[in-house]
């Protein structure tokens, strides 16, 4: 890598211990006799590229230990950003998310203060500029990127994944700023404009880079002018807008286009609001994880509130529940995990992917809400029956993926050039039915082991 963001900084690099899943991981010896039983090669070199001192880092290395394999190397994302970072030959590197960092956050945002909202549209062009040096260092060294940098890029913008999603027609819900031609969100008048062209008078208004549910508003506006956003953005001092773990209610026009006005520089996707399903009295939407084009792992979130996220109050719900509600509905809840898996598939370079699944009120339709590039942090949270990672947390099923003689076969990753075509019957709908969808239980193809998607 040459082009450092920050300069200066020497490299560091260095495995990480086992930490406290390894013991219940490997307790059966599951990863490591399955490899073996499948003929890989276990002197797999793995390097990651990750905070050290992060609970994803600490959770991979477990899932590695357990798998009879040497700690992965860690390559810390300071280095990648100070351009520090080496690769070596045959090494396959895995990317985790740069969250949970301070200095690395400030690196990428150029704020002092972590907390704040702003920052968004740097993060994403300092982070996508680093991916793409990465991914070159890791091909010069002749070492082996695990996912396609160029779907990592879309995956980090709203629009370009909603256009990708709609256009492999994928249900998802109808958005104006859907794809790369679309206008761009310039403030709030453009957002009522928006919303009175669509006929709709509930949105969710996002940073088109956010995550974690950072800077997204719950829009509603009723006759009369009369206009309430449920957010967890807190405005502070001199319009200061900041992340907060309380999610409140701002119930005036003013309040509200002050935040929009001051997050649209860095970027907005508006979506419509789709009524959510509910469960135990709490609004519930689905997070699925899939791996190799398969849904291995699933959690019903539910909330009080329209945001979900965990830390804004959230609680993992009854997943049993949730199955004997689409089948009370005549659904399929094969055809559930179908259409999380058809959204992976829109990214065939990309071996993991967190599937944000939006079931209607009925719980007779669902549709994508987005794709998590890191989206499998789940403390605790093992494979679903007959969904080939039974046992396994989110990290051990991917390392068990790793060692699969197999992988799926990528193709051109999309981007923001990539054309949009004619909007379809399919994606007219916001949310497909979940009866009639056969589940694909292999939704890529097999490529040769070692193959760089890069």
């Amino acid at each position: 890598m040459t082009n450092a963001l920050v300069p200066g900084a020497a490299a560091r690099s260095g495995g990480g211990a086992p930490g406290r899943l390894a013991g219940r991981a490997g307790a059966d010896g599951r990863l490591a006799g399955r490899a073996g039983a499948d003929g890989c090669d276990p002197s797999l070199r793995l390097a990651v590229v990750g905070n050290p001192a992060g609970r994803r880092v600490r959770f991979f290395q477990d899932a590695v230990a357990a798998a009879g394999l040497p700690p992965a190397r860690v390559v810390p994302w300071l280095d990648v950003l100070r351009g520090g970072a080496r690769f070596t030959a045959g090494e396959t590197v895995r990317l985790d998310s740069p969250g949970e960092d301070p200095d690395v956050d400030r690196l990428l945002r150029g704020v002092e203060d972590t907390t704040r909202v702003e920052g968004t549209g740097l993060w994403y062009a300092r982070f996508t500029s680093a991916v793409s040096e990465l991914a070159a260092g890791v091909r010069a060294a002749g070492a082996v990127l695990v996912d396609d940098p160029g779907e990592l890029a879309v995956q980090f913008d709203k629009r370009l994944g909603h256009g990708v999603l709609r256009r492999a027609a994928v249900p998802v819900p109808a958005s104006p700023t859907s794809g790369h031609d679309a206008p761009p969100v310039r403030g709030w008048d453009d957002v009522v404009r928006l919303m009175a062209d669509a006929g709709t008078r509930r949105v969710f208004v996002k940073l088109a880079h956010g995550s974690s549910a950072s800077g997204v508003l719950a829009v509603e506006t009723a006759p009369a002018g009369r206009v309430q956003a449920t957010t967890s953005v807190e405005r502070g001092p001199g319009g200061a807008l900041f992340n907060s773990l309380r999610v409140r209610r701002y119930r005036t026009e003013r309040e509200v286009a002050s935040i929009v006005d001051a997050l649209a520089p860095d970027g907005l996707h508006v979506e419509r609001w789709l009524p959510k399903a509910s469960s135990g009295g709490r609004v519930a939407d689905l997070r699925v994880v899939v791996v190799d084009g398969r849904a291995t792992h699933a959690v019903v979130r539910t909330s009080r509130s329209p945001m979900t996220n965990l830390h804004l109050g959230g609680a993992r719900g009854d997943l049993e529940a949730a199955r004997g509600a689409v089948a009370a509905a005549g659904g399929r809840w094969e055809d559930v995990l179908g259409v999380a898996e058809r959204a992976a598939a829109a990214f065939p370079g990309t071996r993991c992917l967190g599937v944000d699944l939006l079931p209607s009120s009925d719980w007779r339709r669902v549709a994508v809400g987005e794709v998590n590039a890191f989206g499998d942090l789940l403390p605790g949270l093992t494979g679903l029956p007959g969904g080939g990672a039974e046992g396994l947390d989110t990290y051990a099923a991917q390392v068990a993926a790793l060692l699969r003689p197999t992988a799926p076969t990528p193709t051109a990753a999309p981007n923001a050039t990539t054309s949009t075509t004619s909007t379809t019957n399919t994606e007219r709908n916001a949310t497909t039915a979940v009866t009639g969808t056969p589940r694909t239980t292999t939704a890529l193809r097999p490529r040769p082991p070692g193959t760089s998607t890069t």
